[in-house]
């Protein structure tokens, strides 16, 4: 069970990585959102580590 949580905390963050460079590729970067964004996949990376401690 842990590991399809984890599994899926994986994809959560590979998905929020290409939203970021998504909005990064644009001509003018909505920079609200690339800080919403960042946000979101650091706070999976942080609950994934804690899995993986």
């Amino acid at each position: 069970m842990m590991n399809q949580h984890l599994t899926a905390l994986q994809f959560r963050h590979s998905t929020l990585e290409k939203k970021i460079a998504n909005e990064n590729k644009r001509p003018l970067p909505n920079y609200l959102v690339l800080k919403q964004l960042k946000q979101k996949k650091l706070e999976l990376k942080e609950t994934m580590q804690l899995y993986l401690a």
